[in-house]
């Protein structure tokens, strides 16, 4: 950013606690006129690190805004990283507006905007670029599995491992390019020493790739298991989906190509973020506006982490259903003898005579899937970083260089794609991307 010295030099406000109308309403002060700011406003200082009541003024007009709690927390142990200040106030709209517009009439003073706070932490080094990462996916986690993950992102899992994994990397270049600057010294010996840099790099790869043969677990859990519900029409498709979210998320008709287009429908399953799917019922037709909904539904089943084959009780199985990750599902069993369901599992949606079995299996596909949010890649920002690190480790390893400067040149590139993991490099654009989806406050 062009203008980023400008901005770091601002001292930013925002409300902390959201817009609507509540007990209290907090206001984040962070910069380098923090100090005069509460000064002009609530006198005398706050002890630091600890909430005290203050009358709170309008530093020209000298009216009182509120009384509410001042907290002090002078950088560089804060949050940001520099001068903090928390105003927690009365939770009226009134109140909330008449100190932010205070704060905005005060010289050097600006409004924050998406993920300021947190930018400026990772800037100062409180944060690194995957801390960062595990804040927005904790303010978005709507399951207990991707609260977890996201408290281990924060907690610096991730970063510590590849840090470790930098580190390493790093060793291996200085003893590249110690052994380039003194080649001409009769006791080095290159030979050797090229033998013993490809298995440590080898070694190294090694490590990095067991960690990214996790099947994309963390991006899968960060973005929800897909269970798409497919099957002929009037296979009770719409049905079971309003049956499972306990809504009428989707339009019920006796009348075949009702569903034209995908809906989908987030839950919550056993601390797991599953997304269903409903989806055109796959037919013969020369509709042109039904065939493009059953060519999404094909695209879907094939994306799909689980396909559930809808087929009514009364009428012959899926043949579908035999494909991996695939679930054979009777609808519909109110209308014929148990004795006839011999394929699949048997649900009446409208009943609910058989959703706890069908729920049951949904979660204990996603769980094997998914696990409990133990996965450490959880980006595909992370994995594309590491996976460039691996080839460019794996090039010193199986001898596909023959020149030292090549070797180095090739843990170079190593070391920096690792660095890109925790924002060490290319830091700013990364930021810039992550933060364009943060909440004003954070």
């Amino acid at each position: 950013m062009a203008d980023s010295a400008d901005h770091d030099s601002l001292t930013l406000f925002a409300s902390a606690s959201g817009f609507g109308r509540a007990a209290v309403s907090v206001i984040r002060i962070s910069g380098p006129a923090c100090l005069d700011v509460l000064k002009a406003i609530s006198p005398p200082l706050p002890i630091p690190r600890r909430l005290s009541l203050r009358t709170i003024r309008d530093p020209n007009s000298r009216d009182i805004i509120d009384r509410g709690l001042v907290g002090w927390f002078p950088g560089p142990n804060s949050f940001t990283g520099e001068d903090m200040a928390e105003l927690h106030l009365h939770g009226g709209l009134a109140v909330r507006t008449a100190m932010l517009r205070t704060l905005a009439r005060i010289p050097g003073c600006q409004a924050a905007g998406p993920g300021d706070f947190t930018r400026r932490a990772a800037l100062n080094g409180r944060l690194d670029l995957t801390q960062a990462e595990g804040i927005a996916d904790l303010i978005d986690a709507e399951t207990e599995a991707q609260r977890r993950q996201a408290l281990r992102q924060l907690d610096g899992a991730l970063g510590r491992q590849v840090g470790a994994w930098r580190e390493t990397a790093i060793d291996l270049l200085a003893r590249t390019e110690a052994a380039l600057d003194f080649s001409d010294e009769s006791d080095v010996d290159d030979e050797g020493l090229d033998a013993v840099l490809a298995r440590d790099a080898g070694a190294l790869s090694k490590q990095i790739q067991a960690v990214l043969g996790d099947g994309r677990r963390g991006e899968r859990l960060r973005e929800g298991f897909f269970v798409v519900l497919a099957g002929p029409p009037n296979a009770g498709k719409s049905t079971l989906l309003n049956a499972l979210a306990g809504r009428e998320a989707a339009i019920v008709s006796s009348l075949p190509g009702t569903t034209r287009d995908a809906i989908e429908v987030r839950c919550d399953l056993g601390g797991l973020p599953v997304v269903l799917v409903d989806t055109a019922g796959l037919r013969e037709t020369e509709d042109p506006v039904e065939l493009e909904g059953i060519r999404r539904t094909r695209r879907h089943m094939e994306d799909a982490d689980l396909v559930l084959h809808l087929s009514p009780a009364d009428g012959p199985g899926r043949e579908a259903a035999q494909r991996p990750h695939s679930l054979a599902v009777r609808t519909k069993v109110d209308l014929v003898a148990s004795s006839r369901l011999d394929d699949g599992l048997g649900v009446c949606a409208l009943s609910g005579s058989g959703l706890d079995a069908l729920l049951e299996a949904i979660q204990a596909a996603a769980e094997a899937s998914l696990g409990g949010g133990e996965a450490l890649v959880t980006r595909e920002r992370h994995r594309s970083a590491l996976t460039r690190a691996c080839g460019h480790l794996d090039c010193v390893a199986g001898g596909m260089v023959l020149a030292p400067e090549l070797m180095a040149e090739d843990l170079r590139l190593a070391v920096r794609a690792l660095g890109e993991v925790a924002g060490h490099v290319g830091v700013e654009e990364m930021l810039d991307r992550l933060f364009a989806g943060f909440c004003i406050g954070k």
